[in-house]
């Protein structure tokens, strides 16, 4: 097992494995969800229950992701990064198995669950290893890197779910990522190692409440914090709506859909690639909030359309790709300068910025499906809403 020492991490800039266990780390748990979405029908058939039933499973697993990370934190900063990672790997693959070989719907929202409890710690810990390596323009630089992955998974992997699907079953899904988690944790073990060398903090309920009320308190968090949260918020409620826009609104197939997903990848790519490169001559800060304006002038300008009737393919694919650009911006350098003053405690802040993006995905999700307006109008207003919230609250930062 390679451990990262002081020396070993100011030599290894360009290593690519380090590169890609992180982002497979990071994306581990998109992976798990979106590739089930062409499944769920099938799902519900084998079951006899209706495909609005298999909503729990999704559910399950985010509310469990959400709340896991909060302790994922507190226990990767006490024992290390490398007990939490392999362990929650280990979970994770026996939660997908579970869920491969389940015969009722109840028994694969119990491994849904169990998949959570372990994915958390994976979805977590890249940034707080990140944040243990790298700071400045080098972690937004990494960060970048792990948005991308991010970016990537929830784009292709209906692909490879619906493919995986048609040739195997739907447990096949299952299995897949199992056997990925499985070779990830090996893979972790040699390449990455143990990161964490600060000095171990305390654990107890009292301490863990007092250090994310600290964080919380502490605008050098809460303010990047709240507007990346924000943002990523208004991209989770985008994967959630985009099929009721495009498939019942304008006739989309699930195979047009799923390119269309792939094919807003390639928006978050390039400015994943961006963001480090403009990072370096103006700043994290700055590049932010460039960002926050792209994302919002996209958002604000598709609101507009909506409220005008302007509702076919070009008035929402043109708005979506500018707010996906400056999202592809804030994500990464916004994340980092979330992390960067809290070397001590990368774990805790990893963690609580997890949540807080949970969170706000959660509000924006059920705010687009209970406003009384047409899907289009309602997601463009509810982006409108938090991206202009995150350009305020960054710019009043000062």
């Amino acid at each position: 097992m390679r451990v990262l020492t002081p020396e070993f991490s100011a030599a290894r800039e360009a290593s690519g494995s380090l590169l890609a266990i992180l982002a497979s780390l990071a994306a581990l748990g998109t992976l798990a969800t979106n590739i089930l979405l062409p499944s769920l029908p099938k799902i519900a058939s084998s079951f006899d229950v209706p495909t609005s039933a298999t909503g729990s499973i999704m559910s399950a697993f985010f509310a469990t992701f959400a709340l896991g990370q909060l302790f994922v934190g507190p226990l990767s900063d006490r024992y290390g990064r490398r007990p939490a990672i392999v362990a929650g790997l280990a979970i994770f693959a026996a939660g997908s198995i579970v869920c491969a070989v389940a015969l009722t719907l109840s028994t694969l929202v119990v491994g849904r669950i169990i998949q959570a409890i372990g994915v958390c710690a994976s979805s977590v810990l890249s940034r707080a290893i990140a944040r243990d390596l790298f700071s400045g323009n080098e972690l937004g630089r990494v960060l970048s890197f792990i948005m991308v992955a991010m970016a990537a998974a929830p784009g292709f992997s209906p692909l490879l779910g619906g493919g995986l699907d048609y040739a195997f079953g739907w447990r096949a899904t299952f299995v897949s990522v199992a056997l990925f988690g499985l070779l990830l944790g090996p893979a972790y073990a040699f390449y990455v190692g143990e990161t964490h060398h600060a000095a171990r903090v305390r654990l107890d309920p009292a301490a863990i409440v007092r250090g994310y009320v600290s964080l919380l308190h502490d605008r050098r968090f809460i303010v990047p914090a709240a507007s990346v949260s924000m943002v990523i918020g208004g991209l989770f409620a985008v994967f959630t709506v985009t099929p009721a826009i495009l498939v019942d609104g304008l006739g989309f197939t699930p195979l047009t859909l799923s390119l269309f997903y792939a094919g807003t990848v390639f928006i978050v790519f390039g400015a994943g690639f961006a963001a480090p490169r403009l990072a370096r001559s103006a700043g994290l800060a700055a590049v932010t909030s460039y960002g926050l304006i792209i994302a919002s002038t996209g958002c604000v300008v598709m609101a507009m359309f909506a409220l005008v009737g302007f509702r076919n393919f070009a008035s929402y694919l043109l708005p979506i790709i500018v707010f996906l650009f400056g999202m592809g911006l804030v994500n990464p350098l916004g994340t980092a300068l979330t992390l960067s003053p809290f070397g001590d405690r990368a774990g805790f802040a990893s963690a609580l910025l997890g949540f807080m993006q949970m969170a706000a995905a959660a509000i924006a999700i059920v705010a687009t499906t209970i406003l009384p307006f047409s899907p289009f109008l309602a997601l463009s207003l509810v982006l409108a809403m938090l991206t202009t919230a995150a350009f305020l609250v960054f710019f009043a930062r000062a």
